[in-house]
């Protein structure tokens, strides 16, 4: 092969290379934002009492229901 033709399959290499780089580098930043359904806001319901009535989510030192009033157990 003579030099202008290694220079040109070179160029279209490195050209192939650079194209799949990116198209790897778009599909991985859509799928990290696709998969996030978590809430920024989400919070823990460690330590909550259920309500029996209407399963409303309590302060485990409340007595009542925050929702529907009715008295919880515990």
């Amino acid at each position: 092969m003579d030099t202008p033709t290694q220079l040109l399959f070179l160029a279209a290499a490195s050209l192939i290379g650079v194209v799949a780089t990116l198209l790897i580098m778009r599909r991985q930043r859509i799928e990290a934002t696709e998969g996030t359904t978590e809430n920024e806001f989400a919070t823990s319901t460690e330590g909550e009492k259920r309500c029996p009535k209407c399963g409303m989510g309590n302060l485990w030192t409340s007595r009542n229901c925050i929702s529907c009033k009715a008295r919880l157990p515990g």
